[in-house]
């Protein structure tokens, strides 16, 4: 019979079997945990949700009826902020940053890519064992902890 923690819950992330002492992370030459480790997926969806719903707020005291508006705020923030500072408001507030694999804020051209993918939503939803998402792995981007 099969019960909860076969399955596990959503906002782990995806269960994937490690050997012992392995970590999402360590191939990467990261922490188990604490700060400049991989941030939990659950961190990562707040924090989305957070920007999502300041995007949606804004571009409804515009007061356009314009569907795309939202979309793009939304674009717009990310890009400028993860481009120039390495995390959005909602990063910021669940304490997480975007970095490239050597440390340094991702910049205009790894930003544009990881954005491009984040509005489209499912590459963002698909993980490696690093729990990593596609648009990362495109952009060559990890989130950490700060």
């Amino acid at each position: 019979m099969i019960n909860r923690d076969d399955l596990g819950s959503w906002l782990e992330g995806p269960k994937i079997e490690r050997e012992d002492g392995d970590w999402p992370g360590r191939r990467l030459g990261l922490p188990e945990t604490g700060s400049h480790s991989l941030a939990p997926a659950w961190r990562r969806l707040l924090g989305l949700l957070v920007d999502w719903f300041l995007c949606l707020a804004i571009a409804n005291l515009i007061g356009s009826s314009n569907p795309f508006l939202a979309p793009g705020l939304f674009a717009l923030e990310h890009f400028l902020l993860v481009s120039t500072l390495g995390y959005t408001i909602g990063h910021r507030i669940f304490g997480i940053e975007v970095r490239r694999l050597d440390g340094h804020v991702p910049g205009f051209a790894k930003a544009l890519i990881r954005t491009a993918l984040v509005v489209l939503v499912i590459p963002a939803l698909i993980f490696n064992r690093d729990n990593r998402g596609l648009h990362d792995l495109a952009a060559g981007t990890l989130i950490l902890k700060r």
